[in-house]
């Protein structure tokens, strides 16, 4: 079954347009997922607004959204009144500037949307503005509204559709010089930097994400059935935790020397061959 999409709207190129949607590039179901249990009747536990005056339970229709203007002074919004407030970006994403995407900080990605055409009258104008978003090897920012907030974004082609990137606001990331101006600077020996660097070269791979598993909840699942097959829960040793480093130069050299040990040659490609008949005919020519 294919996921919702979370957003349906108009891509805008200047004067060009077309209908798309937006689909959550990620997945966050989860294997484990616990419920609170009344420990005595062993009924599952719900939650509950109640006045914070009366103590009682307040019904869902009872329920209303309310802006804090005073010392408990609340002006009451409703739901309606909130879906009617509509800008742009509420339904048209209009792009405003293109950037190298190399130019934008990881720390200002978010969270990722895959970006469709809509409808087949969509699909060639969809392909024209990725087509040339791919040419020239830019990224375009626009502005969305999702669950009611506006947000900017990156736009890049992405496979043959378009991936949508929602980004941070600026005041919202912590500078860096907050958190590392009191770190010194030091004059580095070359030496370690060198041997540092071979043992990064030791562990160069390509990535592989289906590689990355969650071991935590692998264990977590373990213990779950152990114990619903009336077992005692596995005893996991836990790993030590590693010592501060004393001897740098000492732990880098072994280091590269276990690296080394355990590292697999890569596979060799064969040497193309020239069959005897094309280097005897390359003679003759």
């Amino acid at each position: 079954m294919a996921p919702r999409p979370a957003w349906k709207g108009y891509l805008k190129l200047s004067l060009v347009s077309c209908a798309i949607e937006l689909t959550s590039a990620t997945d966050r179901s989860e294997k484990v997922s616990f419920r609170i249990i009344n420990r005595k009747t062993g009924h599952t536990v719900r939650r509950q607004y109640v006045d914070s005056v009366t103590g009682k339970p307040v019904d869902d229709a009872d329920e209303v959204k309310g802006y804090e203007i005073g010392d408990d002074e609340y002006l009451l919004v409703e739901e309606d009144e909130i879906d009617a407030v509509q800008v742009e970006s509420s339904h048209t994403l209009s792009i405003e500037s293109f950037v190298d995407r190399a130019d934008i900080p990881p720390i200002y990605f978010d969270t990722p949307y895959y970006v469709t055409p809509a409808d087949e009258v969509s699909e060639e104008a969809f392909a024209v503005i990725r087509a040339a978003m791919a040419k020239e090897r830019k990224a375009g920012i626009a502005r969305i509204v999702l669950y009611r907030r506006e947000r900017p974004v990156m736009i890049e082609p992405f496979d043959k559709g378009l991936l949508l990137t929602t980004l941070r606001y600026d005041k919202m990331v912590r500078k860096p010089e907050e958190i590392f101006e009191g770190l010194p600077s030091r004059k580095l020996d070359s030496e370690l930097v060198s041997l540092a660097t071979h043992i990064i070269d030791k562990k160069l791979a390509p990535f592989d994400p289906s590689g990355f598993d969650d071991r935590y909840e692998d264990a977590l699942l373990a213990l779950i059935e152990a114990k619903r097959k009336g077992r005692k829960p596995p005893v996991v040793q836990a790993p030590e935790r590693p010592p501060n480093v004393v001897n740098l130069f000492d732990a880098l050299k072994k280091s590269l020397a276990a690296d080394s040990k355990t590292a697999q040659p890569a596979a060799r490609k064969p040497r193309k061959t020239t069959p005897k008949s094309a280097s005897k005919s390359k003679k003759s020519a």
